[in-house]
């Protein structure tokens, strides 16, 4: 029987050895997530300047690069390599600040070989980017502050972790009011049952045909209840792909369970939010965004074209950094209790993915 402290142990192992052979581990960027864009060229240019030996030690399989990062203070968790820190080190500038933290002491130590070598490379003066080992359930023991962070990133990482609730508690206590969560991960289209949570297998694969994830995968609605808990917006489903498993003994083991990855943006929002409809007007004020911006899979909003919204999307918009992009004119109305407890299809990474026609081809979970 697999426990939370087996499970954390053996992904620990599993990765710390994979950082001698992961070859065969690569993953196409946007692999994992199809959304209804392409990348912006910020992000497909700052990837591209990562170090070529962090890449090839890249175990994520999503594209979690959020818009507007200029400037912001950024904690990746389950950073491994640094791959995608180094590349929010370009995108959050000179004057941002990059976190990494991993459990994983020999993929740290490997991630701090190019500090210096990503600070010349991109002209800083003093390095922005840190890496410190510590769990993600437990970040101020790590010494990340409280109230300190704009955007915490995370990238197929949270499904590898037996207590997702923790995780997610921390992220919410680390983000500063206004904050966002903007992270990758593995779903289920069903509870997982206990007996495969409890089958290490399902963790942490004992040979080459892998399966990481499958056994923590959180069943999709969770995340939502999760989220709304501990004072987080409402998810907001920004793309998905199914994910094929090709091993005939992971997939005897799944049984009808299907899985989906999918990239979700959370919110912390006031604990007073205003909650009243309001029209809100994008003003075109994104660089790479000039005539419309895809804030999720459900909202698109176009320069100049006034949308009216519930009063949690109002209050998203309001408190967040987006909110000198947008002009909000708070509505009269008040939103019924029809209005506030909505129907979450639209949040469902299986559904998305039908729409979108998206697979993973390959994928460092699920590979072939």
């Amino acid at each position: 029987m697999a426990t939370s402290e087996d499970v954390r142990e053996n992904v620990k192992k599993y990765y710390g050895k994979r950082l001698e052979s992961s070859g065969d581990l690569q993953t196409g960027a946007a692999s994992c997530g199809s959304s209804c864009r392409p990348a912006p060229r910020s992000v497909t240019e700052a990837l591209s300047e990562v170090h070529p030996e962090v890449t090839k030690r890249f175990f994520g399989c999503g594209l979690p690069f959020p818009a507007k990062l200029e400037g912001c203070r950024v904690l990746d968790l389950g950073s491994g390599s640094g791959r995608d820190c180094y590349a929010f080190s370009k995108l959050v500038g000179p004057n941002g600040h990059v976190t990494g933290i991993d459990m994983t002491q020999e993929l740290i130590t490997a991630a701090r070989q190019y500090v210096q070598y990503h600070q010349d490379k991109f002209g800083y003066k003093e390095p922005n980017v840190t890496f410190v080992q510590g769990y993600m359930e437990n970040l101020n023991e790590a010494g990340i502050q409280s109230d300190s962070m704009d955007v915490v990133i995370s990238n197929c990482v949270i499904c590898l972790c037996a207590d997702k609730r923790a995780v997610l508690q921390q992220a919410y206590n680390v983000l500063k009011e206004g904050g966002e969560l903007y992270f990758s991960d593995m779903f289920a289209s069903k509870i997982i049952p206990d007996h495969m949570k409890q089958d290490a297998v399902l963790w942490v694969p004992v040979s080459s045909d892998l399966g990481e994830g499958m056994g923590g995968s959180l069943f999709w609605p969770d995340l939502i209840s999760l989220a709304h808990s501990m004072g987080f917006s409402s998810p907001h489903l920004i793309s998905a792909s199914h994910i094929v498993v090709y091993n005939s003994e992971l997939k005897a083991k799944a049984g009808d369970i299907s899985y989906a990855s999918g990239t979700y943006r959370l919110f912390k929002l006031p604990r007073s939010p205003a909650m009243s409809n309001a029209t809100v007007t994008y003003k075109g004020t994104l660089a790479e965004f000039p005539d419309q911006l895809d804030f999720d899979s459900s909202h698109c909003f176009k320069k100049d074209a006034a949308v009216q919204v519930n009063g949690e999307m109002a209050s998203v918009l309001q408190s967040s950094r987006f909110s000198s992009d947008f002009k909000i004119q708070m509505l009269d109305k008040q939103e019924s209790k029809s209005e506030t407890t909505p129907e979450y299809c639209h949040l469902n990474p299986f559904l998305l993915a039908d729409k979108l026609g998206s697979s993973v081809k390959q994928c460092s979970k699920t590979s072939k």
